[in-house]
């Protein structure tokens, strides 16, 4: 059960091996963010090793490690990466992670139906949970066992601790293990050497948002110390719902429950914490994530609810100690990690408002949820560059997680008479939602990078991982990239991935909507890429990359008898193939236009129809005007194509739309005084996201998203 139990309107109602190849043969473009090398850089492709030569040398590409963030290491420039720094956030006017990842190609963000937590689909890949998506701090994967996503009341995260952010469009499992399925996302967190100087600021903006932040930084030595604090909340955008489910029972019951038309409930509070304490050889990192007052937004079962609050807080710590050169040529790093994260109803949630179903339920019909997770990490890993031309990468590893006190209030048997009032049935392995479960993780992963001819290089690498809940599974991964000249480059990539049944769809019991089968297995991709960038001057720079992938045992929800109506399987196939097209331009110093366009053919194997409720294609254009000296003028355009309806939806496909956002920034307003002001969605465009459909459909009219949003924020440098 997701958040609660899900609607009772839910109850009523492979290419060959020589095609893979061709595919393989496709040409095709990578580009990251805007470029920052001249073209002259890259004749040293053409002479030196490639083994001491940046990545950023190689085609002009600016890649840095996706997993330690240290600078630019080779085996993570072999993928197809986007960098977004600390800059590219200001510039935008951005006030949340969802904001910024808008400019990564091929991903789309849109919204569940549960308390409308982001989802981050890659490439057409979408769906319930968006677990096939990796999100880390650091390099340390931050992922709930329970949705096996960030948490569906995670409430979002506030940008001022982040240093830069790191993604990979695709695969990722080698490296990284479960979940890194359709792409990873890696946050890296302001050190001291990103926070030359103490800086506070507040921010002030539409739909009574509030926020403040303070960032503090020391050098002393070897010993460098980092602090970043944000808090904000938010009531939230107001979009107005006309026809919710209660809507379809009070037909059903000639009853007039339903809180339509009403607005979604968006609001959120969120205190944001991260240090971080280091020296040459060790690192130790905390961070504290608080949500509160986080709204159900269309209502959980997708009946407005304006009462139900959700909380939820997350702890982290990390400490990493190397041991550089310990014999020549070998580095040893060992890491541990510690994570814990709630999920806790604020007040009661309301998945049905009161007179429900024929006045059966006079307060509504309640259901409230809860549980806490703790995660454990070790790893142990090697780099040795004592044989000529290879670098060999490995490690082996151990994780533990623990889901403990699942607790749930409800009013309703699991018949769905009413109890008369809210009882407490955690104790009751009969009533409560999700058991208590455990599970272990041992990996072991092994890479070669090998400059085998002059301007060629080959990575080559697998992982295997064992669990306790589901057996073993081998990822391979291997990346050829080829300095073709010194302003082209080219590489072809093959990958496998895998996303680890979570323990809702194994273990969730008692739930009206659907319940879990712990004999699943995991959902596996394989994609094949091939990229082409190329320098054309100095300041113009463009690629394409195309790709292909296909997935096998995609989890879903399949249709059973009786009370519950679905169940989880492995049931379901995917295939995708499409192109990203991206450049940027350098007009001037003061100018620079940075551009993508995204398309995107995913299908259903079963059906042949397309991926339903995310769009085939995407665009987005950003420029930075310095205009005048310490003035700033960033206007971006964001278009999102149609999408598709899911087979048996008789509506008409959602449209697509174009959004401007506007942000104006001044440095020195008065002396150390900065100020921003932006405009998001200026035109007060009509932006929807598509609702589910059930037997009525739900939310007929889809999900109101955010109209004309104005915030504007002053910090001092002390």
């Amino acid at each position: 059960m997701p958040l609660g139990p899900l609607p009772i309107s839910v109850i009523f109602g492979n290419l060959s091996a020589y095609r893979r190849s061709a595919l393989v043969l496709m040409t095709s473009v990578c580009l990251t963010h805007i470029p920052t090398v001249n073209a002259a850089t890259n004749t040293e492709a053409a002479e030196n090793d490639l083994w001491d030569t940046p990545m950023e040398s190689l085609g002009k590409i600016r890649v840095v490690s996706i997993a330690s963030g240290t600078a630019t290491p080779l085996d993570k420039a072999a993928a197809i990466t986007t960098v977004i720094t600390a800059e590219d956030i200001a510039a935008m006017g951005a006030n949340d992670l969802e904001q910024v990842l808008r400019s990564v190609p091929g991903l789309h963000i849109n919204h569940s139906d549960q308390a409308f937590f982001s989802k981050f689909n890659f490439r057409g890949l979408n769906t319930v949970f968006n677990a096939e998506t990796l999100l880390m701090f650091n390099g340390v994967p931050f992922s709930e066992l329970n949705f096996g996503n960030r948490g569906n009341v995670w409430g979002g995260m506030p940008i001022k601790s982040i240093a830069r952010i790191e993604v990979i469009r695709g695969p990722g499992s080698a490296l990284y293990g479960a979940d890194a399925f359709a792409g990873v996302i890696n946050i890296i967190t302001k050190s001291a050497r990103d926070i030359p100087e103490t800086v506070s600021g507040i921010r002030v903006g539409s739909d009574d948002t509030y926020g403040g932040w303070i960032e503090a930084g020391a050098i002393r030595g070897s010993l460098d110390y980092a602090m970043t604090l944000e808090v904000q909340q938010s009531q939230g955008w107001e979009g107005q719902v006309e026809h919710d489910n209660q809507s379809n029972f009070d037909q059903l019951f000639s009853t007039q429950a339903s809180l339509t038309p009403g607005s979604v409930d968006t609001s959120r509070n969120q205190v944001e914490l991260h240090t971080e304490l280091g020296s040459d050889h060790w690192r130790w990192r905390f961070a504290y994530q608080d949500r509160s007052e986080i709204g159900t937004g269309p209502g959980i079962a997708m009946a407005l609810d304006p009462y139900g609050k959700f909380g939820s807080e997350r702890v982290f710590t990390d400490f990493r100690y190397e041991w550089k050169n310990l014999f020549e040529g070998f580095d040893l790093e060992s890491q541990i990690n510690y994570a814990r994260m709630t999920q806790d109803p604020e007040n009661n949630i309301i998945l049905f408002p009161p007179g429900a179903f024929g006045g059966a339920f006079p307060d509504g019909f309640i259901g409230n949820p809860g549980f806490k997770e703790d995660q454990a990490r070790f790893e142990l890993s090697g780099r040795y560059q004592g044989l000529r031309d290879h670098l060999l990468r490995f490690g082996t590893g151990f994780f533990w997680g623990d889901l403990f006190e699942v607790t749930e209030q409800k009013n309703f048997n699991p018949d769905f008479s009413p109890k008369g009032s809210v009882v407490d049935v955690s104790d009751n392995p009969d009533e409560v939602w999700m058991p208590t479960v455990q599970r272990t993780n041992y990996y072991a992963y092994a890479q070669d990078e090998w400059h085998f001819a002059d301007n060629w290089h080959l990575t080559s690498g697998v992982r295997y991982d064992h669990y306790s809940d589901f057996g073993g599974t081998i990822n391979p991964r291997m990346a050829l990239v080829w300095a073709t000249t010194d302003t082209v480059t080219t590489k072809a990539l093959y990958g496998r991935a895998f996303r680890a049944p979570s323990f809702n769809e194994l273990y969730v019991v008692n739930n009206p909507g659907a319940v879990g089968d712990p004999n699943l297995e995991p959902q596996t991709i394989d994609t094949y890429e091939l990229a082409l960038s190329h320098q054309v001057t100095p300041t113009i720079f463009y690629s394409v990359n195309t790709f292909y992938y296909h997935t096998d045992d995609l989890i879903s929800a399949e249709a059973l008898e009786g009370v519950t109506s679905r169940r989880y399987a492995n049931i379901g196939q995917q295939s995708g193939y499409g192109a990203e097209l991206e450049t940027s331009y350098s007009a001037s110093q003061t100018l620079t236009v940075y551009a993508y366009y995204a398309w995107q053919n995913a299908k259903d194997d079963r059906t042949g129809a397309n991926v339903a409720n995310v769009p085939q294609q995407l665009a987005y254009a950003r420029a930075i005007w310095s205009y005048r000296p310490e003035w700033q003028l960033t206007p971006q355009l964001n278009w999102v194509g149609e999408q598709a309806r899911t087979p048996g939806d008789a509506r008409a496909p959602l449209e697509d739309y174009v959004t401007l956002d506007l942000t104006l920034r001044k440095q020195n307003l008065a002396q150390h005084l900065d100020l921003m002001l932006t405009a998001q969605n200026v035109f007060d465009v009509n932006v929807k996201d598509p609702s589910p459909v059930g037997a009525p459909t739900e939310v007929p009219g889809d999900f109101p998203m955010a109209g004309l949003t104005i915030l504007g924020e002053i910090q001092y440098r002390f």
